[in-house]
Order: C-alpha cells, then sequence, then structure tokens
C-alpha cells in the first residue's frame, strides 16, 4: 500500500516518526500561550481595579495560609487580602 500524500485522514498511519501522546489542541507553542494567557489575565485585573503585589514566604506560612484558606472555603489571595485589611484598619485605629 503506497502512502498518499494528499490523504489527510489516515496521514497518521503511515507517519516515519511516533509521536506520543494527544494531539496538540492549539496551534501556537506552549511558551506563546502562557505569554497571552498572562496578557489577558492583566487585562482582566486591570479592569476590575485590581493591582499586583509580590512577597516571598517562608515554606510554613505557606502551608499555613494554605490551610487557614481552605478551611475557610476561600482562596489564597482573598485570605491574604482580608488579613492585609484587618491590620490596616488596626494601623488607622491607633
Amino acid at each position: 500500500m503506497a502512502k498518499e500524500s494528499s490523504d489527510r485522514t489516515t496521514i497518521d498511519l503511515f507517519a516515519n516518526e511516533k509521536r506520543r501522546g494527544r494531539p496538540r489542541s492549539n496551534p501556537l507553542p506552549r511558551e506563546q500561550q502562557l505569554r497571552i494567557n498572562k496578557r489577558n489575565q492583566v487585562k482582566r485585573d486591570k479592569e476590575k481595579g485590581l493591582k499586583r503585589i509580590e512577597l516571598k514566604v517562608s515554606q510554613d506560612l505557606y502551608d499555613a495560609l494554605n490551610e487557614q484558606a481552605s478551611a475557610s472555603n476561600i482562596s489564597r489571595s482573598q485570605l491574604i487580602e482580608h488579613i492585609l485589611l484587618q491590620n490596616v484598619d488596626n494601623l488607622c485605629e491607633s
């Protein structure tokens, strides 16, 4: 049986190289997909009036925040915002 170059239905039957996994669902490379997704996320946050703050914490604090957020049924970000708001209120009262 000869390989027909115009055959799009069974093109993988006679492929020289076998690729693992499912076929790509997005034509863009992963790096470009991540950049686009990040740009869209920043755009959504900006529309909501959100500002980004980054901080580094110890693994113990990180785990404690995750546990508390999970127990409170909110995201870690919402928990940190709640803690910061409480402390800002306390500072203003002093």
